[in-house]
């Protein structure tokens, strides 16, 4: 335990004996929003200038400085360092939790969004280039989960919002495109909105791929007594 409280303790130590304002060169090379991860945004701002940060719903977290460019911030018990060059970025400090993996976290240009930001602005073309991009870095990543995307879908429907239902079951299927229950899920959204032949093509889709697929079976009976 000693072990690891000294380290701590060395940076606060350090910390109380560093003056907590930033210059105005360097607040104007860092305020912005850093890739936190593929979806996830961290934005550095400053108050009075003091670094701040605003991440995962807390806008109001004040950031420890350590030296000119080096940060504590408590929220992640980390050491975040602010490197201009190549260009402007964030590097967590080394630590053994790390496991040797370096962490860059890169400044995201003013006009660009995460993959969900620009499906939130209705910028759904985007929303699948992102979320490709995703997949193809890393297919694994739980921020193409097909089963969450599809939770987000079915939550969409709970609030009769069909478009952003629609438009998220079509990434879920540009993403997954050998699985039946993606197209099972953008043809209930179709039929939700009414658009039966829409519906119709994906319900067909979905049992091409999987003929057990009982959704698909019972929905597509139900259009096919209706229109007789």
């Amino acid at each position: 335990m000693k072990n690891i409280l000294y380290p701590l303790v060395f940076l606060f130590l350090l910390a109380s004996c560093t003056s907590q304002k930033n210059s105005e060169s360097f607040i104007n090379a860092t305020s912005g929003r850093y890739l936190f991860n593929d979806n996830e945004v961290i934005e550095i701002y400053f108050k009075e200038q003091i670094l701040h940060a605003k991440w995962r719903g807390n806008d109001n977290i004040k950031l420890l400085k350590v030296s000119d460019n080096s940060f504590y911030m408590k929220s992640l018990n980390e050491k975040m360092m602010f490197i201009e060059k190549p260009e402007m970025h964030i590097e967590l400090a080394t630590k053994t939790e790390h496991d040797g993996m370096i962490y860059h976290f890169r400044k995201m240009k003013v006009d660009e969004k995460t993959p969900s930001e620009y499906f939130k602005a209705k910028e759904y073309d985007k929303a699948l280039i992102g979320f490709l991009a995703i997949k193809k870095k890393d297919s694994l990543s739980e921020v193409i989960n097909e089963y969450l995307m599809n939770r987000l879908g079915y939550n969409y429907i709970k609030n009769n919002n069909f478009e952003d239902a629609i438009e998220v079951f079509k990434i879920n299927v540009a993403l997954y495109p050998e699985k039946s229950n993606v197209y099972d899920s953008l043809g209930e959204a179709y039929l939700r909105k009414k658009d039966t032949l829409n519906a119709e093509i994906n319900f067909k889709k979905a049992l091409a791929i999987n003929p057990e697929n009982e959704s698909a079976k019972r929905f597509l009976t139900k259009l096919t007594k209706k229109w007789n």
